[in-house]
């Protein structure tokens, strides 16, 4: 963390400087006091006659010390808050940024609640070892050199209570620390899995009130806290321990000082104001201690916090980045065509193969239709593209180069892939479009919208393009998410477009101006379509039939019919299908009827 700290070194060390300034003049004080109480009320070195002047000149610096060294704290704090909060900042933002880069498989290996986690409460953990790095060991070591050499410098003797009630101190703090240490590692864990039930259960409240589970969901999120509760109570419960035994070796050492020092005034060595500012000194010393406990505990907090930042900071990329950067020139010349050798594929950890030895051929601007049954490999075999995954043998293509040589980012720019679950972000319609491309004219916007059949249920939304939109999208309905996240798509303007089940929610017209579309204004873009009707597969180019992980057969609907099995099994099976509903809902003209008519989910 060393790296995030250095660009703030010199607000570090002038936190440190004010806080040792501080310090100093906490250090002064306890004199002054003696010389007070000996001097000017008891009137040592003046027969015995009280030195009233004395006493408020000394005073009056007293108070002007008290006030000085209040204002070096005041400063102190802002100088480390600054450099803490700065660090925190730096490094909350490095974190997103390198989770915006994780894989898929790479944010499933965390989890979504981990990553949410180390992004919040560990990163907050860290800034208060930063600051607690600056001012608590500044504080507290200049405490404990400082004030034992000015208790020894009053009397030696009182330096026996000093090296008993030390050793006692640093064996509790050891000891509760030893203790504590390997517990703040769970407890974020803990935390990790309370932060992922709250996210899975708001983010699926529409399926957990559908299906009635409230109160399952709400027993799993107190299972969740209960475990936090259970580990952090542990935690609580041996620093417990740990102020109360110091609290009382504190008292006995004044105790023991005043003992000493009683006898030593009796005795005519020790001047009552001396004993006073001994009672000073080893309350700062063993308050210095004390608070040195605190330290400690945000050290190994902040520091198994740390472990967890630098595992997102220090992992290598899943996925190397490809050296080749792609040009305007040769975008429009070779991106559109897509090439799979011999490619199988497994998810990462697992060793079952979802694609085995595909070879498959696209030409740029070819409409291409993927089917097949679910869990045959369709998305796995779109995802290989624009590289959420690599291969585990082959080599997947585009304009002729290996993916994996491409930058991903000018890869994905020009691969834009359309998802069936149309995630949606907080904010207007328009601004959802423009996502595509952020610099588009509202003309192009509008010119997408179309193209996706979306500009008439749009236009006649309240505000239009400026509707707000809410949190994922569930202001609008299914169908309507779809149209929206195809003209994001569309306004990308990509050499190739992926459609991964995206029209699932358009009924048949609706569908089919889209496909009329994409094939007038969209021509020269490669499009690939994963599909589960017959009727949408018609409108490709060619049809691709996957079986078990491996291309069945390919050709148009006729050549399908008569050479694969599988397709025939596929649309014989959608056949029976549209007869049913054809005879529970009294024909095709009520089955065209579905949740996109009249824009309402």
């Amino acid at each position: 963390m060393m790296k995030y700290v250095k660009k703030y070194l010199w607000l570090a060390f002038l936190g440190a400087a004010f806080m040792a300034a501080e310090v100093t003049l906490d250090l002064i004080q306890p004199r002054m006091m003696a010389r007070i109480v000996n001097e000017g009320i008891l009137g040592a070195g003046h027969g015995g006659t009280p030195d009233i002047s004395l006493v408020v000149s000394v005073g009056i610096r007293m108070i002007l010390l008290v006030l000085a060294g209040s204002l070096c704290g005041i400063l102190s704090g802002v100088a480390v808050n600054l450099t803490a909060q700065n660090v925190g900042n730096r490094i909350r933002k490095d974190v997103f940024s390198r989770i915006m880069h994780f894989s898929f498989s790479e944010v499933d290996e965390y989890t979504t609640g981990s990553l949410i986690t180390r992004t919040t409460s560990d990163v907050d953990q860290v800034q208060h070892l930063v600051s607690q790095m600056i001012r608590g060991v500044v504080r507290c070591g200049m405490f404990f050199v400082g004030g034992t050499y000015a208790l020894l410098s009053l009397n030696l003797s009182f330096s026996a209570v000093l090296a008993v009630a030390l050793p006692l101190i640093l064996f509790d703090i050891i000891f509760i620390l030893w203790k504590v240490n390997p517990l703040f590692t769970i407890l974020q864990q803990k935390m990790d899995k309370v932060n992922s039930v709250v996210q899975e259960d708001i983010l699926g409240i529409r399926v957990v009130k559908s299906f009635v589970q409230e109160d399952r969901e709400g027993e799993r999120f107190d299972s969740a806290q209960d475990e936090l509760l259970n580990t952090r109570f542990k935690v609580l419960m041996l620093m417990s321990f740990l102020r109360p035994v110091m609290n009382i070796v504190l008292n006995l050492a004044v105790v023991a000082i005043i003992a000493i020092g009683g006898k030593q005034v009796q005795l005519g060595t020790v001047m009552p104001g001396t004993v006073m500012a001994a009672i000073t000194y080893i309350s700062q010393i063993l308050n210095g201690m004390m608070m040195l406990a605190m330290i400690f505990q945000t050290i190994s907090q902040g520091t198994a916090s740390a472990r967890r930042i630098r595992q997102i900071l220090d992992d290598e990329p899943e996925l190397p980045e490809g050296p080749f950067h792609l040009s305007k020139k040769l975008i429009g010349k070779m991106m559109g065509d897509i090439c799979f050798e011999h490619v199988c594929f497994s998810f990462p950890g697992q060793t079952q193969e979802v694609l085995h030895d595909i070879n498959l051929s696209i030409d740029s601007g070819e409409s291409v239709a993927v089917v097949g049954a679910t869990g045959s490999g369709k998305t796995a075999l779109i995802g290989l593209i624009p590289r959420f995954y690599d291969v585990t043998a082959g080599t997947v293509k585009v304009g002729g180069m290996d993916v994996r040589r491409f930058n991903k980012k000018k890869l994905r720019a020009e691969v834009t892939v359309c998802l069936q679950k149309s995630e949606l972000l907080t904010g207007t319609i328009r601004d959802n479009i423009a996502l595509g491309d952020p610099d588009a004219s509202d003309e192009e916007i509008r010119a997408a919208a179309r193209a996706a059949q979306a500009d008439d249920f749009i236009c006649q939304q309240a505000d239009g393009y400026d509707t707000e939109v809410a949190q994922g999208g569930m202001s609008l309905s299914g169908g309507q998410r779809q149209r929206v996240a195809i003209a994001r798509a569309l306004l990308r303007k990509g050499s190739i477009l992926i459609l991964d089940d995206s029209t699932s929610a358009l009924d048949l017209k609706t569908e089919a101006a889209l496909y009329q579309a994409l094939r007038e204004q969209y021509s020269d873009v490669t499009k690939i379509m994963i599909v589960q009707r017959i009727a949408s597969a018609r409108q490709a180019d060619r049809i691709i039939v996957i079986d078990k992980g491996r291309i069945e057969s390919t050709g148009t609907h006729e050549e399908l019919l008569e050479k694969s099995p599988v397709y025939r099994e596929i649309c014989k099976s959608q056949e029976k299908t549209d007869k049913t509903e054809g005879a529970t809902t009294g024909g095709d003209a009520a089955s065209e009827k579905t949740e996109d008519d009249g824009g309402n989910a």
